[in-house]
């Protein structure tokens, strides 16, 4: 297949993607819980086909097939397929971790801006875990602890790759933070199923930029052979 023809499939998941999203917010900004029904499962398979068909790699698809998994179960209004999401959530975290060490260097971690970047970090999650604590059911403050933690391990991780998946991070954090102030019945703001969908499409979009714009994370492109010379396809 031609570069040109190549493309072809790939603007047509990126546009198909953005309009899936835009149905999705605002299907939840009017109430419309059929719209969100149906477009929330199709948006991470958009979102991962469009990562693999640029090449991503295969960590970085399973973490948007998880995070699928994770979408599906909690469009189910009980407790064990709120604890199956989180754990499907957790795999794509795995994912995200394996990704990011495979890929980011090692040297911020030693440095005093790393350093205040991993307190910061580990602030955020000791507040939040305390501040909603008490609010959570007794059989799910363990579940979300260790959850949060792994969240916040990847959301760092992401930090190694530069601002986009940084960002990406720390915007999953934020998402997953609203779900569980309501899940701790805090007070919420109007609509909070947007402004979760917003920030989680928003994250899972600048970390699979991040992860693409990473060097090694994408294949270079083939060799040709003319003649005795090698030469690289651009």
């Amino acid at each position: 297949m031609s570069p040109r023809h190549a493309r072809v499939p790939l603007v047509a998941l990126g546009v198909s993607f953005a309009l899936v999203s835009a149905v999705d917010l605002v299907s939840l900004a009017v109430g419309l819980d059929t719209g969100h029904a149906v477009a929330k499962p199709l948006l991470m398979p958009l979102l991962a086909a469009w990562a693999h068909l640029r090449g991503g790699p295969r960590l970085l698809v399973a973490a948007l097939m998880f995070g699928w998994g994770g979408d599906v179960l909690l469009l189910l209004d009980a407790e064990p397929a709120f604890l199956a999401g989180m754990a499907s959530f957790a795999a794509g975290h795995v994912c995200y971790l394996l990704l990011f060490a495979k890929l980011g260097g090692s040297a911020a971690r030693g440095t005093r801006s790393g350093r205040l970047t991993a307190a910061a970090y580990a602030l955020a999650l000791l507040v939040t875990v305390t501040l909603l604590w008490p609010g959570l059911p007794a059989d799910l403050r363990v579940p979300v602890a260790g959850y949060s933690l792994l969240l916040t391990a990847m959301a760092y991780g992401a930090t190694r790759l530069g601002p986009l998946a940084a960002a990406g991070g720390a915007l999953f954090m934020l998402s997953d933070t609203l779900i569980a102030i309501g899940v701790a019945a805090w007070p919420q703001p109007p609509r909070p199923d947007l402004w979760i969908m917003l920030t989680y499409l928003a994250a899972q979009y600048l970390l699979v930029s991040g992860v693409l714009g990473a060097p090694g994370a994408r294949p270079g492109p083939p060799a040709t052979y003319r003649g005795n010379r090698t030469v690289t396809s651009s």
